[in-house]
Parts: structure tokens; sequence; C-alpha cells
């Protein structure tokens, strides 16, 4: 930064012709002008200026100097502008990570008012079921789900996703409404591959002691969209995210059973993240896109 300094020196005195007046510019003594130009000259090991009592000029080598550092300098200019615009306007691309159903239901439909909002902002969003380190694949923001493991990530909380058991009225006229969590061995369980074992539903009711029953059924998937669609065709009982099959519930194409029961397959305490990494300048556009979707997805989910 010495050197830096140094370079904006020499090229105050050759825009103002002289220590005296490029000191006044810059704040700075002509002693101290004077040690700036000695310092270049004496790492370059070449004059650059020919000063006498009366003038100052550039010498050949000074000349061509002068003409490289100001385009030079002209470059640093520009980066500092662009960067400190970075965190004043809001623009650049933004790298998103997202779980497939809940970016497919919530995510995708929400960018377009998010665009119009900050026209200046792209998003390069990937989506998958499976786990990112956001800092190896260089991802902005993860949308994840579940119970978060403790991390030195930052974590906003966006919703609750409790999950619920739902089927369709056709399959519950056909095969009978389960009144309690034993009954499910006798119907069809859509359920979520996990791994290639009996998948096990777990149930936990106050006063009660928690209750886990295996269950099969006649369709599995990894796919929590797949699932979904089995379920309103008929097909069986599903355990889904809340929020994921609100306005089926709305609607009447499915229903919530077994709704005095916390269910899950693996933790009951879970909620839908926001997780970024910690920073003590937080780009202006993971921060806008942070908000905006904590809002956006609060009037969701409601």
């Amino acid at each position: 930064m010495e050197w830096l300094k140094s370079v904006k020196v020499f090229t105050s005195v050759v825009e103002y012709g002289s220590l005296s007046a490029a000191g006044r510019q810059l704040g700075l003594s002509p002693a101290s002008v004077s040690r700036h130009i000695n310092d270049l000259e004496n790492g370059l090991g070449i004059r650059l200026l020919n000063r006498t009592s009366r003038r100052l000029s550039l010498t050949e080598a000074g000349q061509l100097y002068c003409d490289k550092v100001e385009n030079i300098l002209g470059q640093i200019d520009e980066a500092e502008r662009s960067v400190v615009q970075l965190h004043t306007v809001p623009r650049g691309t933004l790298r998103v990570h997202s779980r497939m159903v809940f970016g497919h239901q919530y995510l995708v439909p929400s960018l377009k008012k998010f665009f119009d909002k900050y026209p200046e902002i792209k998003i390069d969003l990937q989506m998958s079921n499976f786990p990112v380190d956001i800092i190896a694949q260089g991802i902005d923001i993860d949308i994840r789900m579940g119970k978060l493991e403790d991390s030195s990530l930052v974590a906003r909380k966006l919703a609750n996703s409790d999950r619920i058991l739902v089927a369709s009225p056709s399959y519950l006229a056909a095969s009978g409404v389960a009144e309690k969590p034993e009954d499910l061995y006798e119907h069809s369980c859509l359920t979520y591959r996990l791994n290639m074992g009996m998948p096990v539903w777990r149930f936990r009711k106050d006063g009660q002691a928690d209750t886990e029953i295996p269950v099969q059924g006649c369709f599995q998937s990894d796919n929590g969209q797949a699932i979904l669609r089995a379920a309103l065709d008929g097909l069986g009982i599903a355990m889904m995210n809340e929020w994921s099959v609100q306005k089926h519930l709305k609607d009447g194409s499915l229903v919530h059973i077994f709704d005095d029961y916390k269910v899950s397959f693996s933790e009951f305490e879970n909620g839908v993240y926001a997780v970024f990494q910690k920073s003590r300048h937080l780009p202006l556009k993971i921060r806008l896109f942070i908000d905006f979707i904590t809002e956006e997805f609060r009037e969701l989910l409601q």
C-alpha cells in the first residue's frame, strides 16, 4: 500500500507541476512528497523526474512510467467502485441451492416478484435432495429442511416444517380411516425411501410414550412430489411436510389424519432454513434475498 501511495503522489506531482502544489492537494509537506518520489526512484533504480530550483520535468523513463501507472490507477479506482457498488447497489449473480420439492413449490414461483424488485440480481439455482457443502461448491444460500446440525454456518428459520399424515377421500372411503397408529398395519403407506430397510413411522402424543410402526405399501420413492401424486391418486397414506400439502388440505383433495399426533420418520423438530456463511460484511445481494424469502415464506406458509 505504501508503493501505491507513492505512485499516487508521483502522478499528482506530474499533474500539478511541482512538489509543493501536489503536497497541498494531498495534504502532505513538500518533504513528504519528495520522500515518496525518492522511494519510487530508488526502488526502480532510475530517475523519473528532472528537478531544478525553477522547473520540474519528466525523464523519458518517467513519462513511460507515468503513462503506465495512470492506467493502473484508473483500473484500481474502477475496481474499488465496483466492489463498493456490490454493497450499495443490489447486483451480481446469487448461487442458491434448495431441496427439490420446496424449490419447485415455493422458491421458483417467488422469483418473478424478486426480479421485479431487484432487476440487476441474477440467480443460479441448483436443486437436489442431497446435502451440499456450500463453501466447497460456492453456494451463497442453501435452503435446508429438517433438524440442523451444529455448524459454523448461519441459519435463519423461514418456517416450521412439521410432518403430517394425509390421504385422499377416495382412499379413505375404500380402505377405512386409521384411528390409531397400529391400524396402519392394515393400510397401504406411501413411503420415502431412505435406505433399503423397512420404513418406520414414529408417533408422539402428549402423556404417552412414543410409538414406532414399521409401515409398507404399494409405492415407495425418493421423490416427495411422486409420493404426493400417489396420495392424490388414492394409492395410500403419505407422510408429508405440512407446507407441501396446504392447498390440497384446503381444497379437500387430501385429508389430514392422526391430527392429534406428531409424526415423523426421523426427528420431530423440523424447520425450513436459509443457511449461509458467517461474514462481517454480508454481500448486499445475499442479505436482500434472505430478507425477501423470509417475508415471502412467512406469508405463503401461514
